[in-house]
């Protein structure tokens, strides 16, 4: 059907769903309720090429193209999207930054541990009161009088992986007073001086993706270790985002085909009056609705691949594709988790069956990587090129 989908492209979805099954899914329920991070099965994904499929080979990856990724994040995402999360963050926010901006001695110091899984990378733009508006951000970084190093002060929040990054690409302001064209971007060691993990996020979904807050206070980090031309942050990060917005539409695709499979096969079993609840005109709607919506987000995320593998190529932008599967496909996995649970009534609400579990993880979707709000902003102006 789709003949984009190579034979490799198919074996790397296999060896996803196989671990996604027999590593993830036994263990996501324990690890959703304690809150603790999966290094163990997050160093297995590393050593089976996850957490850098677009990395080329030289640099520790699998040397693959953005659809092996969709394909890989959904397979996961099925068992437990905390997985996804930190499988996405090391993909789409670190990686591929490293891999358009980064210098060939940046690569090989810091892209290879992380895409081999050996070490965990993060992804820092929010601050307390700098959200979706980066142009705000209260962080500083200052350039000493000898210009070896940059002088780091200041807190970022929701910075996700922090607590057990290794490493982290921070944007900040050296140039306050050109707003968000004064944002750099600097490749941080959390092992250094001057770095401290502030409190750990008490979340509602994706509970074992561990997210914090991070503190800077005189930290030095050399000038070798900026990312990119000084005042180029923001483009980085924007850059970044469109790789990470296809990402997350993939984990919000799976969380969706999750709670649809449980929902067909529930709907096959469960009887009411006499008969399957499948076999009701109700149940069967919100089943048709919830496959012609999950389908649907497919094809926009297929777009959004096909959107950036193009772009790689040709040195374009692929932003509306990315927005646009990202809108979808999260307010998708939010719809379909609603009438999961509806389905399944009393028993979909009970932590004996993970349709809460999806419920939960499907609402950060919507917000995180650019609220829902954000998306339709950057759809509509790419449409309209206005401001």
């Amino acid at each position: 059907m789709f003949d984009f989908i190579t034979e490799e492209h198919k074996m790397i979805q296999q060896a996803a769903r196989d671990f996604a099954r027999a590593a993830i899914a036994p263990i996501a329920a324990e690890y959703d309720e304690s809150g603790d991070f999966p290094l163990r099965t997050i160093r297995e994904m590393g050593q089976l090429g996850f957490m850098g499929i677009e990395v080329p080979e030289e640099y520790g990856g699998a040397g693959m193209d953005t659809v092996a990724y969709v394909l890989a994040m959904v397979e996961i995402c099925k068992a437990d999207a905390s997985h996804g999360t930190i499988m996405s963050v090391n993909n789409s926010l670190f990686a591929h930054g490293l891999m358009k901006f980064g210098t060939e001695e940046q690569k090989q110091k810091y892209l290879v541990p992380v895409a081999t899984g050996q070490k965990i990378g993060a992804y820092s733009l929010t601050e307390p009161m700098s959200g979706s508006d980066a142009g705000t951000m209260k962080s500083r970084a200052v350039l000493n009088e000898a210009g070896t190093h940059y002088v780091i002060n200041g807190r970022k929040s929701w910075v996700t992986s922090a607590p057990y990054a290794d490493t982290i690409v921070l944007f900040t302001m050296t140039q306050p007073e050109k707003t968000h064209k004064g944002v750099s971007a600097f490749i941080i060691e959390t092992d250094k001086p001057g770095f401290t993990r502030g409190k750990k996020e008490p979340k509602l979904g994706i509970r074992a993706s561990a997210t914090s807050e991070i503190i800077f206070d005189n930290y030095e980090c050399p000038v070798e270790n900026r990312l990119g031309a000084e005042g180029e942050g923001f483009k980085i990060a924007m850059t970044v985002l469109d790789a990470g917005r296809i990402g997350i539409a993939s984990q919000a695709l799976g969380i969706a085909e999750a709670a649809l499979e449980a929902s067909i096969a529930y709907a096959k079993e469960r009887e009411a009056f006499g008969q399957k609840i499948g076999e009701f005109q109700m149940i069967q709607q919100k089943l048709a609705d919830m496959k012609c919506r999950v389908d649907a987000s497919r094809l926009l995320i297929y777009q959004a691949a096909l959107a950036k593998m193009a772009a790689t190529r040709t040195g374009g932008r692929y932003s509306m594709e990315a927005s646009m599967a990202k809108l979808f496909a999260s307010e998708t996995a939010m719809w379909v988790t609603t009438q999961a649970i509806q389905i399944h009534g009393g028993m979909g609400y009970s932590k004996e069956m993970p349709l809460e579990r999806y419920f939960r993880d499907a609402k950060i979707t919507e917000i995180y990587e650019g609220t829902s709000e954000i998306q339709r902003m950057v759809i509509a102006r790419s449409l309209t090129g206005l401001r």
